[in-house]
This record gives structure tokens, C-alpha cells and sequence, in this order.
């Protein structure tokens, strides 16, 4: 709230310099936040001093202070000055006077934009758009930019990072510096050079190549354990397929085929077949059950089978078979 521009008209102050009377009386001044004046060189008018006149306010209110360019009406027009180069933005403070004139007939409006500039001054520098010397460039809205490192943040924790050195003789040195490009004034301040004693090795790094050593012989030993079994497996594998095989060879065929001059023989029996005598008393057994009849058929190869049989073995078999057909009152019918 503290208004601390002050414009002064001194025309009249000069042009009564031999008037003996009280020349305050015609003193104009303008407090305010932003006046401006119109200065007249003294040198070629017969003047000691620059004369000053028409002093006007520019800013008898504040609006506020924002990063947007536009407030209450107001706007910054950003495009008017160079691109901030840093990511640190612009912060618009916003002023209107309400005195109208014949141009302005809702009054003038100012607006500063503030910019942080870390290699200027406290105090800055103030410039005014290229395109617009007077610093408006319709008479009622006035521009500026005001360059400043009291437009940057305070620094703090944030804005430096520590580097710490190796470990030599048994100490660690570490170092603060400031974040390039730095961007804040004041605030916190750098921490002074500190040293603490250390080991050539850490310890979490022993711990991770005791446990790296633990896990290799780990993995080698299983990888050796398996190898082993599956060389046992192998071999084993290997021993039944051979005893397999073995096992499943079948003998060479007899050939079917007859030699030059070799003659067939007649009726080759594979099969094992009662005798005559056991088939007639199994014809006898059933008779004694109730049959009425029996067949018995007799096959030339079994006939031929048995040219070494003696005559009296072949008479108590027809005389067998003579009470059988007797005994029964039944016929008995050789097939041969």
C-alpha cells in the first residue's frame, strides 16, 4: 500500500526563479504506485536544471499479482517482450487509475511483468517494449518488464545435490553444489565440505558378494548333482534297451519251401490226438449214459499212424466194440 513513485512538476519552480515569493505554491507532485512525467532537457534553453511537466498517474489501485496475463479486464500481452527462456514463469502485478481522460475514458492501466534473471541485481532493470518506446502503445495501457534476482524463488533443499567423493585413507569427503543453472537467490545457503571416515569396501557390498558367491556354488552344485543322475538314468536306459532287445529276437524261420528231389510227406500232424482205445471208451461211457447211438470217424492218417500195432491190440478193439454194440442194442458205424 506504500505509493512510492513520486512525479514532480518543476515549470513553474524554474520559470519563477527571480519571483521573490513562495514558488511551493505552484509545485505539482503525484504520488503514487506508477506517475510518469515529461522531461525537457535544460541544456540549449537557457535552463540549469531539466524541467519536468505533465505529471500523471498510471497506477492509483492494485489489482493483484498472478501468472495469468489476464486480470479484471486487464491484459499483459506477453508477446510484447522477449521469450522467457527459463521455466521459472513471469508474474503480472496489475494497476489501473481511475482519473479518465479525453482518450481514455475508462482510465489507464499499467501492468509490470516481474521476471526472474538471477544475474541481475536486487534492483534489477526496467525496459519497455521495442515496438513501443513510450512504453504503451494506445495511450492507455501501460507495459513493463522488470528483470530482477529478487524475481527468482528462495533456494532450498531442492535446489542442490550432493557428490560424494571416494574413499581414500579411510575418509569420504562430500560436496554440495548448486542444480545447474540455478534459478534461486537467498533462502537456504549451500552446506559447507563435510568428511566422514569409510572402508575401501561397503559393507551391503560384502553382504551382496557373499551371497552372489553363495548362489553360484549353489547353482553348480545342482547343475553337477543333475548331470550325474542323468548320466545313471542314461546308462540305465541304455541296459534295458539292449536286454530288450534281447529278449524280443525270435529264431530263424524254418523254411516251407521243398530241395530239388525231396518229396512231400503225406499227413503231418502237429496236434495231439486220443488213441482208437480211448475213443471207444469214451463211446462206451456215453452209452452207459443213455445214447442211443455213436459215430466214431476214423481218418486214413491215423491209420497210417499206426502200422506198428500188433494184431492182438487191434482184435480186443473190434471185440470191445462187438460187446459195446451188444451190450446196448445200438449200432456202431466205423467211418473210415
Amino acid at each position: 500500500g506504500n505509493r512510492a513513485a513520486i512525479c514532480t512538476d518543476n515549470v513553474t519552480d524554474v520559470s519563477s526563479k527571480d519571483d521573490p515569493s513562495d514558488p511551493s505554491q505552484f509545485v505539482n507532485t503525484v504520488d503514487s504506485f506508477l506517475c510518469q512525467s515529461t522531461i525537457i532537457p535544460g541544456d540549449g534553453r537557457g535552463f540549469r536544471v531539466a524541467i519536468s511537466s505533465q505529471s500523471i498517474s498510471l497506477a492509483d489501485t492494485f489489482l493483484g499479482a498472478t501468472v495469468d496475463t489476464v486480470l479484471n479486464g486487464v491484459n499483459a500481452k506477453p508477446d510484447l517482450f522477449p521469450e522467457n527462456p527459463k521455466d521459472i514463469p513471469d508474474i503480472n502485478f496489475f494497476y489501473r487509475s481511475t482519473q479518465a481522460t479525453a482518450s481514455c475514458d475508462q482510465g489507464r492501466s499499467s501492468v509490470i511483468t516481474v521476471r526472474c534473471n538471477p544475474d541481475e541485481s536486487d534492483r534489477g532493470q526496467l525496459s519497455v517494449p521495442s515496438s513501443c518506446p513510450a512504453g504503451t502503445c494506445d495511450g492507455c495501457t501501460f507495459h513493463f518488464l522488470w528483470e530482477s534476482a529478487s524475481a527468482c524463488p528462495r533456494c532450498s533443499e531442492a535446489d542442490y545435490h550432493l557428490i560424494e567423493g571416494a574413499c581414500r585413507g579411510g575418509v569420504q569427503e562430500s560436496l554440495y553444489l548448486w542444480n545447474e543453472p540455478k534459478l534461486c537467490t537467498k533462502g537456504v545457503a549451500l552446506p559447507p565440505r563435510s568428511a566422514a571416515p569409510c572402508e575401501v569396501i561397503a559393507v551391503w557390498l560384502k553382504v551382496g558378494l557373499g551371497v552372489g558367491a553363495f548362489v553360484a556354488v549353489l547353482l553348480v552344485s545342482l547343475t553337477f548333482y543333475f548331470w550325474k543322475k542323468n548320466k545313471r538314468l542314461e546308462y540305465k536306459y541304455s541296459r534295458l534297451v539292449m536286454s530288450a532287445n534281447k529278449e524280443c529276437e525270435l529264431p530263424a524261420a524254418d523254411s516251407c519251401g521243398l530241395a530239388e528231389g525231396e518229396e512231400a510227406e503225406d499227413d503231418v500232424v502237429y496236434t495231439q490226438k486220443p488213441t482208437l482205445l480211448g475213443k471207444l471208451r469214451a463211446i462206451a461211457n456215453k452209452h452207459e449214459d443213455g445214447e442211443s447211438s455213436e459215430s466214431v470217424q476214423l481218418n486214413s492218417s491215423q491209420a497210417n499212424r499206426w502200422p506198428n500195432e500188433t494184431h492182438s491190440e487191434l482184435l480186443s478193439c473190434l471185440l470191445q466194440v462187438i460187446l459195446v454194440v451188444f451190450s446196448h442194442g445200438s449200432r456202431l458205424h466205423l467211418l473210415c
